[in-house]
């Protein structure tokens, strides 16, 4: 209902209420699901049970640092999924998405007061492992937590494959193209100091629209126009030298042929080398663009980089070998991971609950977890926690709420008769920013 013109109430002398924003449950129902997609995409390549450290730096991994163990101030430590469950179960947690090359840091020697669980026997340091300002819970340049209860501007994070931070599309110099059109982010630090990029951008990288803010930035960011024109000059060149290029080596097949003439010897072919032409000079004698900005890459471009000697040897100083490693790229991790746990769901008893709705899951899981009597409390245990690894997104709380919800039917089939406390509930969930809050009720007429 709008209100009356020029500000007047209406009848009744009661100001009317603004609407209450609606949260439809096909929409809650579609949200929960698409973040259990992506928590087992981010999980599923990592052992949610045995500590990852003796399998040593592991290739990548889904990472944790613990705020209440090592806070800032202290030494920045990692943690594995595995840990992250058993020995922090309680602490205050930092989600680091996925590293590369990190061995587990739980209870080494920059934990002070605790003691891994599953793995006690861990040397002092692990000094191969990279740390930055991810694991004191701060990010990409500008340094803020993530969710920022400070910053009102709606914008996400891209994570950078080289650093392996995060930024926020707006501090990247440059507008992101849509999420589907990219794969993978190299930031504007990474790039000057893997400069030898800037030469690949023209053929690989996804084009981007250069975002100018200041008259300093101008100096450096050039306008899209002048690149268009740029890059059409560069193709006419191209096309000139292959033309060249055409006519010398039908030059050197004519020199090459024996001659007809006599007293005149065929000239020795010089044999071919078995090393692989270097790409990157090729493309160096292009021109190219180089900008202050980050550069947007699609799926397959590092199949594309050269991996002759001398550009294997640059990688090697640069420390950027995984680049031309199509197995370290973040989708194929997530991939193995969703392959993995598909593999691991191929059990009759999951491939049932994985075809029931939520309500005949709650169920299933009340039923499974409410022992028969006392010898079997232990494996009821057991059950729940299998089942809870399944459903990757219910944490104790959350299922703890359904349980009531089951145990209380006959309260809430007479909630039924009460529509306005729906529209309450819905109106408070719908008004609250985090997910996590308690949804219950009490009977006023009983005593608790």
């Amino acid at each position: 209902m709008e209100a009356a013109a020029g500000g007047a109430e209406p009848a009744g002398g009661c100001a009317a209420a603004p609407e209450e924003p609606v949260v439809s449950l096909a929409d809650v129902l579609a949200e929960n699901e698409e973040l259990e997609k992506e928590a087992r995409a981010v999980l599923g390549g990592s052992d949610h049970e045995r500590c990852s450290y003796s399998q040593g730096a592991v290739k990548r991994q889904a990472l944790y640092a613990c705020s209440t163990c090592t806070p800032p101030g202290e030494e920045p430590a990692g943690i594995c999924l595995a840990c992250s469950y058993e020995c922090h179960g309680t602490h205050k947690l930092f989600e680091l998405y996925t590293k590369r090359n990190f061995r587990c840091d739980c209870g080494n020697s920059k934990f002070k007061n605790l003691q891994c669980k599953l793995f006690p026997e861990k040397g002092k340091v692990n000094s191969g492992n990279k740390y930055n300002h991810n694991f004191y819970g701060l990010y990409c340049v500008c340094k803020r937590p993530y969710p920022d209860p400070e910053d009102e501007i709606p914008d996400e994070m891209i994570q950078c494959i080289v650093c392996e931070d995060w930024f926020h599309g707006r501090h990247l110099g440059a507008v992101p193209p849509e999420s589907g059109d990219f794969h993978e982010m190299v930031c504007q630090a990474c790039m000057n100091c893997c400069a030898f990029l800037w030469v690949y951008t023209s053929q690989l990288a996804v084009p981007t629209v250069t975002k100018v803010t200041s008259l300093e930035d101008e100096r450096i960011v050039l306008n899209v126009k002048e690149t268009e024109e740029q890059n059409r000059e560069i193709k006419k060149e191209s096309g000139g030298d292959h033309q060249g290029k055409i006519k010398e080596e039908e030059q050197v097949e004519q020199y090459n042929e024996p001659s007809t003439s006599s007293g005149s010897k065929c000239p020795e072919t010089v044999p071919k080398s078995d090393e692989p032409v270097c790409k990157l000079r090729e493309l160096q004698t292009k021109q190219c663009l180089k900008k202050d900005t980050a550069t947007f890459w699609p799926s397959n471009w590092r199949s594309k980089l050269c991996t002759c000697k001398d550009c294997l040897k640059m990688y090697s100083e640069l420390d950027v070998q995984f680049l031309t490693d199509e197995c370290d790229t973040v989708l194929a991790y997530e991939n193995k991971g969703t392959s993995d746990q598909e593999t691991d769901r191929r059990d009759p008893l999951m491939d049932t609950l994985n075809s029931m709705n939520r309500v005949q899951q709650v169920e299933l899981i009340c039923v499974a977890t409410l022992p028969a009597t006392t010898v079997c409390v232990k494996r009821s245990f057991s059950c729940l926690k299998h089942i809870k690894t399944y459903l990757s997104t219910m944490d104790q709380g959350c299922l703890t709420a359904l349980a009531t919800i089951f145990i209380e039917e006959e309260l809430l089939s007479s909630l039924e008769k009460e529509p306005a406390w729906y529209d309450d509930v819905i109106a408070r969930f719908a008004s609250k920013k985090e997910r996590l809050i308690d949804l219950h009720h009490m009977n006023k007429n009983t005593t608790t």
